[in-house]
C-alpha cells in the first residue's frame, strides 16, 4: 500500500493507527551535500519538496525485496542533518500487506503496478490551512531545520497543497480522508488474509 499526500497530512498518523508494517519513503531522502538536489526558484533553498531530492530507485528496490523476502535494510535518516546517519533491517515477517508512506509516494505508483507489488495508492488530504499548522508544529518540536526555513517552506507548500494533491492523484492515488483511509486499508488487509488462508 502506497500512501501519499502533502507534508503533514497525517501518513504517519494513519500508517501507525492501521497496524501494519511501515517503510518510511522520507528515509529515502538525498543527503546535503548531492550535487543533484534541486534548488526552490529564486531561492538558496534545496527544495525537499522535489521529486529530484528522493532516490525512488533505492526506495523501489527496498519495496520488491520487502515483498518478496519479507525483509530488507533501509537507511536511517537524520532530518535536521539532511543525512544518512546508518542503517538498519527492515523485517515485516509474512505479512501480506504493508505500507510504504511518504510525501513522494505517488512518484513510484506507476513502478509499483507495473513490477506487480501494488495493491492500492492512497493520498491523504485535510485542507492547506490544517496542513500548514500540523507541519509547522511538528517540525518545529522535531527540530527539522531553522524557523526561517519551516515559514517559507510552509507558506509554499500552503499555497501550492491543492496543486499538490492534484499531481499526486493524476499519478494514481486515490484521494481520501484519514477516515476513509484507514477503512480502505483494513479492508485490502483483510482481504490479502482471506486470499493468503484460502491458498493455503
Amino acid at each position: 500500500m502506497l500512501l501519499c499526500g502533502p507534508s503533514g497530512s497525517g501518513k504517519s498518523l494513519v500508517a501507525a493507527r492501521s497496524g501494519l508494517p511501515v517503510l518510511r519513503l522520507d528515509d529515502f531522502y538525498k543527503e546535503g551535500d548531492d550535487p543533484t538536489l534541486p534548488l526552490v526558484e529564486g531561492s538558496s533553498d534545496i527544495d525537499w519538496d522535489h521529486p529530484e531530492s528522493w532516490d525512488a530507485d533505492v526506495a523501489v528496490g527496498a519495496i520488491t525485496r520487502l515483498c518478496a523476502a519479507g525483509s530488507t535494510p533501509v537507511p536511517v535518516y537524520d532530518i535536521a542533518q539532511s543525512a544518512r546517519t546508518g542503517e538498519e533491517t527492515l523485517r515485516i515477517g509474512r505479512t501480506p500487506l504493508f505500507i510504504a508512506e511518504g510525501i513522494f509516494a505517488a512518484e513510484i505508483v506507476e513502478r509499483c503496478r507495473e513490477l506487480g507489488v501494488l495493491a492500492d495508492a492512497l493520498c491523504l488530504s485535510r485542507g492547506p490551512v490544517v496542513t500548514f499548522r500540523r507541519r509547522f508544529l511538528r517540525d518545529l518540536k522535531e527540530g527539522r531545520k531553522s524557523v526561517p526555513f519551516l515559514l517559507r517552506r510552509g507558506w509554499r507548500l500552503m499555497r501550492a497543497e491543492r496543486s499538490i494533491v492534484a499531481r499526486q492523484v493524476s499519478l494514481g492515488a486515490h484521494p481520501c480522508d484519514r477516515d476513509e483511509a484507514l477503512g480502505r486499508l483494513a479492508a485490502a488487509a483483510a482481504g490479502r488474509q482471506a486470499r493468503q488462508r484460502t491458498v493455503a
